[in-house]
């Protein structure tokens, strides 16, 4: 069940939510540069805030949020109903080169009230934001439940035009016309996508297969050149005069939709992936990612056992010792894989990436930087000797803008040696 928050016009309202919008010049109060460790699993995650951006042409943006009443405390007044909930979300947004000048900032107040406690709905609401298409810049969007003094943030980039191209579309659900907060869906859900920018023109699609292939480990000297792959299907697809198509979700893949009057930067993608994704639901997925810490003869006995969950929960019992270890070890293992599956996908799971191997084998790092070319993560303590550094380093390509590569290093040996030990042998490190 859903309740719509500031959706209007050709989406239809429920409620509507006003944006309190405050510009704000360069001279504004400086930002320290941010400690994302908390995108990935570390700091609050009792108040979940997913967000996107939609260009709706070249000089406005709605941003749109989505939050769950759930995860919101709401109050009476004495007596009983109605229960109420306000959460304040806030944006702003600061120049890519300079994460000290705050370009601009906006509020809104989401009240929201209901009868019962403990029904989980979606309350999904919009701001907009003016944009300057010459130039990139980071966005980020904060949501605080006012009851409880508790607050999450999500940071997005906004590239500058050509490049913003991905960003000319937004994935809706064609029954009411509302947002979709992921490009990832399951097979055979009905999916429209929305580009006011291409209205009735004709794009071109092309089907890619889902790269399966796992990266190796983190101090390997083999060069990773992972390329996008060839299409293996082609066709088109024409966008009605409401700026609306239909997206194909009947096979496993990832397709891109691309005007076929311009170049590859203008296009969008949508992957098509099994219908347990981001989840760890049957033994095929939790088989899968032990290959990080396995050998070669152990994985091919656990994979072509007679009963692979059997054998699965075999192995984490020898590793551990007990079962209650056992199913701790589980949690946390299997929690990460589905962590970096909603992280880190770039045309494949997210757990087969980079990020996704460091996080799934080391944990959520101390620190998180990140920039235009890519992300730093720490373990430990910044510039102390004994604390390890990954670097990825992001892929050019036409199909994901979130395929980073781990610039692998030697000295990485033994680190990933022991904690692959660790998890071996039953020792569970949340870095």
């Amino acid at each position: 069940m859903m309740r719509i928050g500031s959706i209007i016009g050709t989406f239809g309202a429920a409620f509507v939510l006003t944006a309190l919008l405050h510009a704000c010049g360069s001279s504004s109060s400086a930002v320290q540069r941010d400690n994302l460790a908390y995108l990935y699993g570390k700091g609050p995650t009792n108040l979940r805030l997913e967000a996107r951006v939609y260009h709706e042409d070249a000089e406005h943006t709605v941003v749109f949020f989505k939050l769950h009443t759930e995860d919101l405390l709401y109050k009476s007044d004495g007596g009983g109903a109605p229960y109420k909930a306000q959460v304040r979300i806030a944006y702003g947004t600061f120049a890519e080169k300079d994460p000290r000048n705050l370009l601009d900032s906006a509020s809104t107040m989401v009240n929201d009230v209901a009868t019962q406690q403990g029904v989980n709905e979606e309350l999904i609401g919009r701001m907009e934001l003016q944009r300057d298409p010459s130039r990139a810049f980071l966005l980020k969007v904060v949501a605080r439940d006012m009851n409880r003094d508790n607050e999450s943030e999500v940071t997005l980039r906004l590239e500058a035009d050509p490049a913003a191209g991905s960003q000319y579309f937004m994935p809706i659900d064609p029954a009411n016309g509302l947002p979709l907060f992921s490009d990832q869906v399951h097979p055979g859900r009905p999916v429209a996508m929305r580009t006011d920018r291409w209205k009735g023109r004709t794009l071109r699609a092309e089907r890619f297969p889902v790269d399966a292939s796992l990266p190796p480990p983190v101090f390997s000297g083999d060069r990773l050149e992972r390329k996008d792959p060839a299409p293996d299907s082609s066709f088109t697809v024409e966008v009605d005069t409401t700026g609306r198509f239909t997206v194909p979700t009947d096979h496993i893949g990832l397709f891109r939709f691309t005007p076929v009057d311009a170049d590859s930067t203008n296009g969008c993608s949508v992957t098509i992936l099994d219908q347990s994704f981001p989840y760890v639901d049957r033994a095929a997925d939790m088989v899968k990612p032990l290959r990080y810490i396995t050998s070669t003869q152990e994985y091919d006995r656990i994979a072509k056992s007679d009963n692979v969950r059997k054998a699965v929960e075999r192995f984490w019992l020898d590793a551990t010792g007990d079962r209650e270890r056992a199913r701790e070890a589980i949690r946390i293992f299997y929690g990460r894989v589905e962590n970096a599956n909603r992280h880190f996908n770039a045309a494949m799971e997210g757990w087969r990436t980079d990020r996704g191997l460091v996080h799934i084998i080391f944990g959520t790092p101390t620190t998180i930087y990140r920039n235009a070319n890519g992300e730093t993560w720490t373990y430990g303590e910044e510039n102390n000797i004994m604390s390890l550094t990954f670097n990825f380093v992001r892929r050019r390509s036409d199909l994901t803008d979130n395929d980073l590569i781990l610039q692998r290093d030697p000295v990485l040996k033994g680190a990933w040696y022991r904690n692959v030990e660790s998890w071996r042998n039953g020792r569970v490190y949340q870095n």
